[in-house]
């Protein structure tokens, strides 16, 4: 087992949670649910990832039911967007609040990947699978939440490259504490900052892949 000293703080977790919990609360508003509705979608976005990598792969109690913040912070983060986002979404054009929700994407994803591989390394599981864990806490609230709001989940869809970046990033991370002896903490926010550095060029330069059988994937489109 890896030494204590090499854990992220459990504060990071804790941001991730909110972060994704707020975007799935902000979607489930934009389609008009109730607040039983937006709850669990926010729930599936903040713990999906979670749910997935310890039901399948580390086979251990979801941390949802044994973190006695997890759920709280949900509630909480659901009742403020419940607040202030409905208000907002008739204010803003729906470009804003997309935008918006890309951008807390951008944060709460690479975060929940660190957490993720941190929780595989302890397993010692080895490197590609670490990596893969990583990926898949990641992505896999969002992929939940777009299945349960019935949209083509946004990692199916071409765009633009938020699962190459995020493999790109946590391989970084794995180079950074296991090659350069970087401090978990400081490797954790390198990865965060790498991703939504990633993420916002992509969105500047309006670089996305395409779909199989078109353009060459990658290709800077007009």
């Amino acid at each position: 087992m890896p030494d204590a000293s090499f854990r992220v703080p459990v504060l990071f977790e804790y941001v991730a949670t909110f972060a994704w919990a707020m975007s799935g609360a902000v979607v489930g508003i934009r389609k008009q649910f109730d607040l039983t509705g937006v709850f669990v979608v926010a729930l599936l976005s903040a713990t999906g990832g979670g749910l997935v990598r310890d039901a399948i792969f580390l086979q251990r109690t979801p941390n949802l039911l044994v973190n006695p913040v997890q759920l709280p912070l949900i509630v909480v983060a659901t009742l403020l967007m419940a607040l202030f986002t409905s208000p907002l979404t008739r204010l803003l054009k729906d470009d804003t609040v997309t935008k918006f929700v890309d951008l807390i994407d951008a944060l709460g994803t690479p975060a929940f990947a660190v957490i993720g591989m941190q929780l595989a390394q302890d397993r010692n599981i080895p490197v590609v699978g670490v990596l893969f864990i990583g990926v898949v806490n990641g992505c896999a609230g969002g992929l939940l939440r777009d299945v349960v709001v019935r949209d083509v989940p946004s990692l199916l869809r071409p765009g633009q490259f938020v699962s190459l970046a995020l493999a790109i990033v946590c391989a970084l991370f794995i180079a950074l504490t296991r090659r350069l002896a970087v401090t978990p903490i400081d490797a954790a926010w390198i990865t965060v900052g790498t991703f939504f550095l990633i993420r916002v060029i992509a969105v500047r330069f309006n670089w996305q892949t395409r779909p199989v059988g078109g353009p060459v994937i990658g290709e800077l489109r007009d």
